[in-house]
């Protein structure tokens, strides 16, 4: 038989005590489970962490390391390996961060973290790679240092490098698609040192040779330092003098050719047709400068191209592309000397340039060109498609000049400007072609004199006249008729004042409103505080040819964002004998040199602008149209406009009539 010892229920006071106990371990074992989920803080991840933060900074003094093999290393040598192995890119330490949770497995982990580089020109290299860690007795997590970490294909001693690839730079497009700038045929003039007899004669007579170039040499070839260079070379090297266009040799190849000493290579060079062919329209394209590698250190690197100036300076991000970019890995030899491994870490493809396509015209432009190549003073000569406001070019003097004054100057109009102050008279039926206005001598404004060029006077005569004749004075006593702010507003129709997009700078003018009575009185003949730019004038010159006006056309390719829309329809009743007494300017009038230019009738008005307080300082203007083509000539400094603004014209319009 079983003998069962009898239960023995306690007091509710003992139960009470005994639950009390219970709740006492339950939560010391909770406090417990809460403790190991905290610890997860002090685990591999927040040493990758520490890892991924320290490497950013440069400072790793948080973190612990050995080797694959266990041994301890410490956080400065891994500090110093890390700036090593990141080569040329040790300055710019890449983003970094964690991509998940470590994989734990015992005392070993892995985690996978994503490294961003920003290579120059601010082109992204991302990859994954993966941190192994380790934990010893003392429960701390260690990082398990190795190259491979900052890359794959990386190893001790290795160090990261960059190699660009130049981009093909994209051309500027004329009107019809084709590139301005091409191979052509150029000669490079040198000297053998070694078969040199005379230096002094040999560099006088190449100096006499290259100022017979004809359009002349702008700067002149300098041989002040050819002794030097000459004496400082090997005997058989070859000194380059310059390079010569291959038209521009020929010229000179009989005077130079047999000199003792000279020799010449024959090559191409990408050139635009002529050597001052829309020079300053167009810019230049040359090695990176030292401007322009301090404001773009991230852009640019020695000997780069770049464009300067004109299209090619405003579009250089386009035309230019972006350059290629490879990643290799280099190391050092035994002699020290740092040579590519074969290793390449990443590779993106140069992209090439895009081209800027343009409405010039080659045979204007060269027109052009050729007018203003013997003007001896600055001065320019920008013409335009009537049809449709395409600029067809745009020459700026003396030689290839650097100063776009065909787009950029801002300079009073003159008698040019008398076109917009009758298309306002005539609008507002203050004038007739045939009523009649006087021109005397002298008319004076609130005890300001006005006088007509030479002081001339024809008495009463018909507005035509006065207009033909360019009557100052008339013009001054109409200018009340126009009000305090209507010749602004005329100026506005034909698009002065005007904000336009063209893709590149242009000034639009400034146009006198609202000035006393003398001051409107100036300004209604082209005086006063009224500013233009030639191609503000040829603009508005191409609108009394069309009937409205059209902002200019420039770059069409890229289209600019912001083209001005059209003005409004001119009044037929008032365009039309503004016409007819622009064409009687050159019948019959101040530009009459202008009668027998080939091509048909040619429109137009001249203008001489006082720029300073002496009424003999003045610039010289001629602006018109012959069939499709409006243009603006302007001579700064040029004195009557019958002496050199006309005369460019005439030899514009007989070049195109020529090509």
């Amino acid at each position: 038989m079983h003998l069962t010892r009898p239960i023995r229920r306690g007091s509710a006071r003992t139960r009470s005590r005994a639950r009390r106990s219970l709740a006492a371990v339950a939560a010391t074992v909770l406090a417990a489970g809460a403790l190991v989920a905290c610890s997860s803080d002090d685990g591999p991840g927040s040493t990758v962490d520490a890892f991924l933060s320290g490497w950013g900074k440069g400072d790793l003094q948080a973190v612990g390391f050995v080797t694959p093999a266990g041994l301890k290393v410490p956080a400065a040598d891994v500090t110093r390996q890390l700036r090593e192995l990141s080569g040329e890119l040790a300055d710019t330490p890449p983003a970094l961060r964690r991509t998940g949770d470590p994989k734990v497995d015992a005392n070993t982990a892995t985690a996978g973290i994503r490294v961003a580089w920003s290579l120059p020109g601010g082109t992204p290299w991302e990859y994954d790679r993966q941190v192994r860690l380790t934990t010893g007795g003392d429960g701390q997590w260690r990082v398990i240092w190795e190259p491979q970490i900052v890359h794959e294909q990386l190893t001790d001693g290795d160090r990261i490098a960059v190699r660009r690839d130049a981009a093909p730079r994209a051309g500027v497009l004329d009107g019809a698609g084709e590139p301005i700038v091409t191979p052509r045929p150029v000669v490079r003039v040198g000297l053998q040192p070694s078969e040199v007899t005379d230096v002094k004669s040999v560099s006088r007579q190449l100096d006499a040779a290259f100022r017979a170039v004809r359009p002349a040499i702008t700067p002149p070839v300098d041989l002040a330092d050819l002794p030097k260079r000459l004496a400082d070379a090997d005997p058989g090297a070859f000194v380059e003098v310059v390079t010569l266009r291959a038209e521009a040799y020929r010229q000179i190849r009989s005077r130079i050719y047999d000199l003792p000493g000279t020799k010449f290579r024959a090559e191409k060079l990408d050139l635009a047709p002529t050597r001052e062919f829309a020079r300053a329209l167009l810019g230049s394209v040359d090695q990176a400068q030292a401007d322009d590698l301090a404001a773009h250190p991230d852009r640019y690197r020695q000997g780069d191209l770049v464009g300067h100036g004109g299209l090619q300076g405003r579009h250089d991000e386009r035309l230019r592309g972006a350059p290629g970019l490879t990643v290799i890995s280099e190391r050092a030899g035994p002699d020290g000397t740092v040579a590519p491994t074969g290793t390449e870490l990443f590779r993106q493809e140069p992209k090439p340039g895009q081209p800027v396509r343009t409405t010039l015209d080659v045979a204007t432009q060269n027109a052009a060109d050729a007018a203003l190549r013997g003007e001896k003073r600055r001065a320019a000569l920008v013409a335009v498609r009537v049809g449709d406001g395409a600029v067809l070019a745009a020459a700026n003097g003396p030689g290839a000049a650097g100063e776009n004054l065909a787009f950029t100057a801002q300079v009073p109009p003159g008698s040019t400007f008398k076109m917009v102050s009758a298309l306002g008279l005539l609008d507002r039926g203050a004038v007739t072609l045939d009523g009649p206005v006087a021109c005397p001598k002298t008319f004076t404004v609130d005890g300001r004199s006005f006088k007509n060029s030479d002081n001339f006077a024809l008495g009463t005569v018909p507005f035509r006249t006065d207009f033909a004749k360019s009557c100052n004075t008339a013009f001054a006593a109409l200018a009340p008729k126009l009000g305090p702010d209507g010749l602004a507003a005329t100026g506005r129709a034909l698009g002065l004042e005007t904000e336009w997009d063209l893709g590149l700078d242009a000034f639009t003018g400034k146009v006198s409103a609202g000035g006393s009575p003398a001051e409107q009185a100036a300004a209604a003949f082209g005086q006063g505080t009224t500013l233009v730019s030639p191609l503000a004038m040829a603009a508005a010159t191409a609108a009394v040819a069309r009937g409205r006006w059209e902002q200019p056309k420039l770059v069409v390719d890229p289209a600019p964002a912001k083209a001005a829309p059209a003005g409004p329809q001119l009044k037929p009743e008032s365009v039309e004998p503004l016409r007819t007494m622009m064409r009687e300017v050159v019948t019959a009038g101040t530009a009459t040199a202008l009668k027998d230019a080939p091509g048909g009738p040619v429109h137009g008005k001249t203008g001489t602008a006082e720029y300073d307080d002496d009424p003999a300082h003045t610039h010289a203007w001629f602006v018109g149209w012959q069939g499709d083509v409006a243009f603006a000539v302007f001579v700064e400094r040029g004195g009557s406009s019958g002496s050199s603004a006309v005369p460019i014209a005439e030899r514009f319009l007989r070049a195109l009539a020529a090509s």
